[in-house]
């Protein structure tokens, strides 16, 4: 199922930042949605990237987002940078991947840059139903969209910092400190979602507790293979560059897409046979299913159900 939607308002936070808000097309409300959602946006026919939703979640006026334009990408941002007021967009219903756990004691979140726009999304909820948190926000200088809503809504439990050397050792103190029973969550580039995890385990975290979700492509080179579609009755050669969802829409082969990172599950295919390297956030090994955008073959041959 999709929306319709209709372009409100674009404002820009801050260079190289835009901020978009969609009303429903027809005038009706946009659905409610868990904190940590995202919307899967039609940029170009067939063509769909996925953007988290950062305005109030409970029944919610408008459906907002914030996009960092990435001048070299594959031009998802762009089209989001040319939005003006009364476009027509198409959308999916809000989807998630990175929900809270209300059972946490208290809930620690680390944003990385854009990385903050499921973090407001989680502030939002836990400053609106009293739940015990913290922020930690990393940015460069004068690049924080955001910063001012977060200042006013988590007053002392927000710590911003600019430096790696800060950044790291805010990031210690986070984990070392927590009460147990709290939850991680960390969203950012893979550089800062990482060092997250590492002082986490560091720390003696169990993986249960520690959640992330990151906004770069993981889509590294590696071992080329080959990819044989059950379903389909067609095989394909993947090449060292080159990943296996662009592979298999390259043979014409229909598959599901949105976020192209690893981190919405929208591409995950169930794996017949065959080794996986998985690189996704979306923990697809453990039903014996591989993210097509991001992960891999491991061995020569791979065989999947599509």
């Amino acid at each position: 199922m999709t929306l319709e939607l209709r372009v409100d308002t674009v404002t820009e936070p801050c260079s190289g930042m835009r901020s978009v808000a969609f009303a429903v097309a027809d005038g009706g409300s946009p659905p409610s949605y868990p904190p940590g959602s995202h919307l899967g946006l039609e940029w170009a026919p067939g063509r769909w990237n996925a953007y988290s939703l950062t305005g109030p979640s409970i029944t919610p006026r408008r459906l907002h987002i914030t996009v960092a334009l990435r001048r070299n990408g594959a031009g998802g941002s762009r089209w989001v940078h040319r939005l003006r007021p009364g476009d027509r967009v198409r959308s999916t219903l809000p989807r998630n991947g990175f929900a809270p756990v209300e059972t946490a004691r208290r809930q620690l979140l680390v944003a990385g840059g854009i990385g903050v726009t499921p973090v407001l999304s989680h502030v939002r909820w836990h400053a609106f139903w009293g739940a015990s948190f913290a922020v930690l926000y990393v940015h460069r200088p004068g690049a924080a969209p955001h910063l001012a809503e977060l200042r006013e809504l988590c007053g002392d439990r927000l710590r911003t910092v600019t430096g790696r050397a800060g950044a790291r050792a805010e990031i210690h103190r986070l984990v070392s400190t927590a009460p147990f029973g709290s939850h991680l969550y960390s969203c950012g580039p893979p550089g800062l979602t990482g060092a997250v995890e590492d002082a986490a385990r560091d720390a003696h975290w169990v993986e249960d507790r520690i959640h992330s979700e990151t906004f770069t492509r993981r889509s590294a080179p590696g071992s080329p293979f080959r990819a044989v579609l059950r379903r389909s009755g067609r095989s394909v050669d993947v090449g060292a560059g080159e990943s296996l969802l662009d592979a298999v829409h390259r043979i014409g082969i229909a598959a599901p897409s949105l976020c192209r990172s690893g981190v919405c599950g929208e591409c995950l295919t169930p794996v017949r046979r065959g080794a996986v390297e998985h690189r996704d956030t979306v923990h697809a090994e453990r039903d014996g299913r591989i993210a097509l955008c991001v992960s891999r073959g491991a061995g020569p041959t791979l065989e999947l159900d599509l």
